[in-house]
């Protein structure tokens, strides 16, 4: 997945943390819902304007992170 379509780093936005386009919403904030046990639909329902592909998207992003870390390491 090509997680860049939806996720963008702007130093104006919460911090410059990695967040879904177009929102204040960062890969953190979907991966720690993830991590709580929350679904996609449970996720969407409380945030209508994301979607399984955003969702998708961070988890993408939190794995290549976690790769190049891996490598550097």
């Amino acid at each position: 997945m090509n997680y860049s379509e939806f996720i963008e780093i702007n130093p104006n936005v919460r911090f410059g943390r990695p967040c879904l386009k177009g929102s204040r919403i960062s890969v953190y904030d979907v991966l720690t819902w993830l991590a709580s046990g929350m679904t996609h639909d449970e996720i969407i329902s409380d945030y209508p304007e994301l979607s399984v592909s955003q969702i998708l998207a961070c988890l993408a992003f939190a794995a290549d992170r976690e790769h190049k870390f891996r490598i550097a390491s």
